[in-house]
């Protein structure tokens, strides 16, 4: 338990003993299914990844349980990077065309005017 002044991690990887690095639970504090689902959608588009899922272990924590099985002896740490990294690419890219869409309303509205 983190003490006072002290960050809790955000990310935990829980791994049985004597399990291969291609199958873990990832634990993901301070998140929901806001995070949970739109990054178990990109990390199953990985062609190496067998399973993705995710639950959250009660309401009232906020943390998911997040659990990845890969093919081929991948590392599962690997498809969460990645689609982590997709993840934040397609928001980024969200985040972009909102701002150039209000730009050109505002520049439409102020011809209008």
């Amino acid at each position: 338990m983190a003490g006072e002044g002290e960050k809790k991690a955000v990310l935990e990887m829980v791994q049985a003993d004597g399990a291969d690095e291609g199958c873990v639970t990832f634990v993901l504090h301070d998140e929901d299914h806001t995070l949970g689902n739109s990054l178990r959608y990109m990390i199953m588009k990985n062609a190496d990844v067998e399973f993705c899922g995710y639950t959250i272990t009660h309401p009232s924590e906020s943390k998911i349980n997040f659990r990845i099985q890969t093919r081929g002896g991948i590392p599962a740490a690997e498809p969460l990077r990645r689609g982590l990294n997709e993840l934040s690419d397609v928001c980024q890219h969200v985040l972009n065309t909102f701002q150039v869409s209000m730009c050109d309303c505002s520049v439409h509205n102020m011809c209008l005017t």
